[in-house]
C-alpha cells in the first residue's frame, strides 16, 4: 500500500502541475502563453491526465487513480473500501503540492495580473454564471462520463492484453481532453477533487499577489458534485459488470 500511496501522490502531482501549469501559462500577465484560449487549456488538460498515469504506474500505483472520485466510484463498483481513505489523502497531498510549484513556476506573474479571478482558476473551479443547480448538474456530467468512460476504456484495455495497455494513459488523455473542451464551459468543471479542494487550500494559503478570496462558497458544489457523478458512475460499472 505505501508504494501504491507514493504513486498516487506522485501522479496526482504531475496531474496538477501540467493542468494548472496550462492555465496559469494562458492566464497570467506576461505570459509568454496569455491569451492561449480553451483549445490550449483542454490540451494541457488531456496530456496532464496521461502523464499522471504514467508517473503513477512508475511510482508504485498500478490503479492510477490520480482522482478521488475514481477511487470512490471503483470502490462502490467492487464493494473494495481499503484503498478509499489511504489514496484520498495521497491525491489531496499531491495536488496541495503541485499547485505550489505552480505557483513557484509563475512567480513574477501573479503581481503583473490585475484580475483576482484570473488566479483563481490557475488553482481551482468557479461558475462563469453562479447557479447552485445548474452549477451542480455541470459538476455531475463531466465527473460521471469521465469516471464511466475511463473505467470503460482501462477494463476493455486489459481484456485485450498487455501491448494495449500501453496505450490507456493516452486514451483517458484523450478522453480528459474531449470532456474539457465540450462541457467545462458552464463552471470549468472540477472532476477531481484533489486537484478543486486540494488546489483551492493552496491558494488560500499562499502569499499570491492581489489573489483575492478562495471562493469557499462554491467548494461544497465542486465536492458534492463530482462526488455523485463518482458515485454514479460506480453504480452503473457495478450494475453493468464492467469491472
Amino acid at each position: 500500500m505505501h508504494a501504491a500511496m507514493v504513486g498516487e501522490f506522485m501522479g496526482t502531482l504531475v496531474l496538477v502541475i501540467v493542468g494548472n501549469g496550462v492555465i496559469a501559462c494562458v492566464s497570467l500577465g506576461r505570459s509568454k502563453g496569455l491569451g492561449g484560449g480553451w483549445i490550449a487549456v483542454a490540451t494541457g488538460w488531456g496530456f496532464a491526465a496521461m502523464a499522471g498515469i504514467f508517473t503513477a504506474n512508475a511510482c508504485g500505483s498500478a490503479d492510477a487513480h490520480i482522482n478521488p472520485v475514481v477511487t470512490l466510484a471503483v470502490a462502490i463498483a467492487t464493494g473494495d473500501y481499503s484503498k478509499v481513505l489511504p489514496y484520498f489523502a495521497a491525491q489531496m497531498l499531491g495536488g496541495f503540492v503541485g499547485s505550489v510549484i505552480v505557483w513557484l513556476q509563475y512567480l513574477p506573474h501573479w503581481a503583473e495580473t490585475p484580475d483576482p479571478w484570473h488566479k483563481l482558476a490557475c488553482f481551482c473551479s468557479h461558475p462563469a454564471i453562479p447557479n447552485v443547480p445548474k452549477n451542480l448538474i455541470a459538476e455531475i456530467v463531466p465527473t460521471f462520463t469521465l469516471v464511466f468512460v475511463a473505467v470503460s476504456i482501462v477494463s476493455r484495455v486489459a481484456r485485450s492484453g498487455a501491448v494495449a495497455g500501453s496505450l490507456t494513459p493516452f486514451l483517458v488523455g484523450g478522453l480528459v481532453w474531449a470532456i474539457i473542451i465540450s462541457m467545462a464551459g458552464p463552471t470549468g468543471t472540477s472532476m477531481n477533487p484533489a486537484r478543486d479542494l486540494g488546489s483551492r487550500i493552496a491558494h488560500q494559503i499562499l502569499p499570491i499577489a492581489g489573489k483575492g478570496h478562495s471562493d469557499w462558497g462554491y467548494a461544497p458544489i465542486s465536492l458534492i458534485g463530482t462526488g455523485i457523478g463518482g458515485a454514479l458512475a460506480g453504480l452503473l460499472i457495478h450494475y453493468l459488470h464492467i469491472i
